[in-house]
């Protein structure tokens, strides 16, 4: 560009150097005396030409300069860089035919430059702007330690801070709930140095309101969530794409004429309404209200362009993470049972909890499998990894193992067949899980785990057992090792008795010893309610949040219905496990206290022998535990029957013991204290019962 062309332009843009053209000194030459430059940005072409004494502000080379504007403007510093873009961009899409901008350019030798930009914005008939002409020139003189730069740098540095704030805090944010709980939380306002707040999303052609803070119009009944309407604020703001400062309540009424009716009920002076675009798509606006502000500065402006910039963006994310997982949950439930039958015999509650955090979606899953000969089979499991894939693998796994245990076949069948389908999947994924056959008919149960925790189980007195179940390895891997051992464990669910299976997320703390969890969990299950669905409730509520919720959970509570006789012949049940050193004499503390409160005490002291007797008995002569029963027979007479169950097919015999045998008596010890007594056989044991009290008599 020739000196003439550059004047000619300079005279129609309006711009005037500083200075006197006197014939001695050229134009071109003051402004190289002064570090003053000149440039033309052709925005069509997008091409910036500017002369050497341009060049000179920010450093460059002229002999290299490729005429791309970008290559200026990665000289400045990201934030100043930031700045400069946004005061151009909306001094272009505002409509305004000039802009005015002072910013720091870094040299090669350390130190910032202060430099003033000044440009005039040419357009064609229709508005568009199509080229930028303009002077540059080094304002570091001008402007050191005067009282413009320390205003400038007070606004600065609270400008700075409150971006900072700003993107601190939604960094974190994952969910649309995190940005507006960022935005409205305690300290959100001040962050962003306003009085008030709102924030809507578009969702179909229509404003949804998804916060409120402090002031705003959008409070008020009917100026919220809605159609989108252009008459009101933050509807315009969206519909057009443009940002409005409105700096007094009489300017926001003659814009707005329906907010009329409502102005004495605005405690604000001034508002910033701006639009919220990500990639060129509307997803909503800000509006932000001050009681104090009655006016606007370019900084000020930019600021909240910026501010909205930020929020834009992380609702892009946020709105993006929620449909995605929202997907993956989607995925997840549908691969688990859509409802859980009733049981005869007993109560079931089920629970599944997503992780709250994260996109991670798991394989957790649970299943009740009606079983022939009026048997349950239950399960709890969890596949390696938190992703679809993980997932996919938990609803083919789960609908294999439904199959096999259909089929009837034991536990340990049950968990090699499915271990082998795993290995077949061609997956480098294992899964662990815990399989039980549930007979609520008799209370057995036959429980199997692969390296998956074991069961809890809840006595009738609240006690919570921790069975010692043999386990295999996790499904998958047993059958790369060629190991599908499963070994199976016999358990006994007395009625009342309740049966607890869950997944690690229920029982892992982050910073913790998983121990601690587990510990925690058998505290809850002995606190907790008796029925199935309130104690998974109680868990629920008190374990799954407690944690973080930072894994999913699946949970299975199982109890066998309680069979408390009636009032004139009470009954209970108690399970006695072969490990527990002080199960004997809680069970004759058990015997004697029923009996104290059944107005039996004077029956309790035979009877607390004779438990005795039978319980060990089987403790030492079988392999399993016993389970204990007691019950009042209130025909003819008023009396009680005891009875001691095992899963041994010995039945006892009658020996005459010597006088220094050690064993033996206990059968004469019957006949001596029992009015009857008897064994029965029992499933695949026997039970051995006596009745204590008067003679019933011919």
């Amino acid at each position: 560009m020739t000196d003439s062309s550059r004047r000619a332009d300079d005279a129609a843009s309006g711009l005037r150097f500083d200075g006197r053209h006197n014939g001695e000194t050229g134009i071109a030459e003051r402004l190289a005396l002064n570090r003053t430059g000149s440039f033309e940005w052709d925005l069509d072409a997008r091409t910036l030409d500017m002369d050497e004494s341009g060049l000179m502000v920010f450093g460059l080379d002229p002999a290299t300069f490729d005429a791309r504007p970008s290559t200026v403007i990665e000289r400045l510093d990201p934030a100043e860089r930031a700045r400069l873009n946004l005061t151009i961009e909306e001094a272009i899409t505002s409509g305004s035919s000039s802009y005015s901008i002072h910013f720091q350019v870094p040299l090669e030798d350390g130190t910032l430059q202060w430099t003033h930009a000044q440009a005039r914005i040419l357009r064609d008939g229709d508005g568009r702007a199509h080229r930028v002409i303009g002077v540059v020139r080094d304002a570091t003189a001008e402007l050191t330690h005067s009282a413009f730069v320390l205003d400038l740098e007070k606004r600065r540095r609270r400008q700075t801070s409150i971006v900072e704030s700003t993107t601190n805090a939604l960094s974190r944010a994952v969910t649309v709930d995190d940005v507006t709980a960022a935005l409205t939380g305690p300290g959100g306002l001040v962050g962003i140095g306003a009085d008030g707040l709102a924030l809507g999303l578009v969702d179909d052609s229509a404003l949804r309101i998804i916060a409120l803070s402090g002031d705003s119009v959008e409070v008020l009944e009917g100026l919220g969530s809605g159609h989108l309407d252009a008459a009101l604020p933050l509807g315009d703001t969206i519909l057009s794409g443009r940002p409005r400062f409105i700096t007094s309540l009489g300017s926001l009424i003659q814009r707005y004429p329906v907010l009329r009716p409502h102005i004495g009920e605005l405690n604000f002076r001034a508002a910033a309404y701006l639009p919220l675009v990500a990639q060129a798509r509307p997803l909503g606006g800000l509006a932000l209200f001050y009681r104090d502000r009655t006016v606007f500065s370019q900084d000020e402006r930019i600021l909240c362009l910026g501010l909205a910039a930020i929020v834009a963006q992380s609702l892009q994310r946020a709105i993006l993470f929620d449909e995605e997982r929202e997907f993956a949950t989607g995925l997840q439930s549908a691969m688990l049972p859509r409802r859980i039958q009733e049981i005869e015999g007993g109560e079931i509650a089920v629970r599944y909890h997503a992780a709250w955090s994260g996109r991670e979606v798991g394989g957790d899953w649970y299943d009740v499998i009606t079983l022939p000969r009026n048997r349950y089979g239950v399960v709890v499991g969890d596949v390696q990894g938190h992703d679809t894939h993980a997932a996919a693998i938990m609803g083919q796994l789960r609908i294999a193992l439904r199959a096999y245990a259909a089929e009837g076949h034991p536990p340990a069948t049950v968990l090699a067949r499915a271990s082998r389908f795993l290995a077949e999947l061609d997956t480098d994924r294992f899964a662990t899980c815990t399989y039980a056959q549930v007979d609520l008919a008799t209370g057995a149960v036959r429980v199997a785990r692969a390296g998956h925790f074991g069961p809890l189980i809840r006595h009738t007195d609240g006690r919570v057992g921790v069975p010692q179940v043999r386990g295999g390895l996790p499904l998958g891997i047993s059958s790369d090792f060629w190991d599908e051992e499963f070994p199976e464990t016999r358990l006994d669910l007395v009625p009342g008795e309740t049966l607890v299976l869950y997944t690690d997320g229920l029982v892992e703390e982050p910073g913790a010893d998983v121990d601690s969890g587990v510990a925690a969990l058998i505290h809850e299950v002995s606190e907790g309610p008796d029925g199935a669905e309130p104690l998974a409730d109680h868990l629920s509520d008190r374990l799954w949040e407690r944690w973080g919720s930072g894994d999913d959970v699946a949970l299975l509570v199982l109890r066998r219905s309680p069979d408390l006789g009636s009032p004139r012949a009470p009954r209970l049940h108690q399970y006695i496990h072969q490990a527990d050193p002080e199960g004997l004499s809680e069970a004759r503390s058990i015997v004697r206290q029923a009996l104290t409160d059944w107005d039996l005490a004077g029956l309790a002291d035979d009877a607390e022998l004779v438990t005795g007797e039978l319980l060990v008995n089987v403790l030492l002569h079988t392999e399993g535990g016993a389970v204990l029963t007691l019950e009042v027979l209130p025909e003819p007479v008023r009396r009680i029957r005891l009875s001691v169950q095992d899963r041994s097919s010995v039945w006892p015999r009658r020996r005459a013991p010597g006088e220094t045998s050690t064993s033996g008596r206990g059968l004469l010890l019957l006949d001596a204290v029992a009015e009857r007594w008897g064994i029965e056989p029992r499933g695949e044991g026997k039970a051995v019962w006596c009745e204590i009290g008067p003679s019933p008599g011919p």
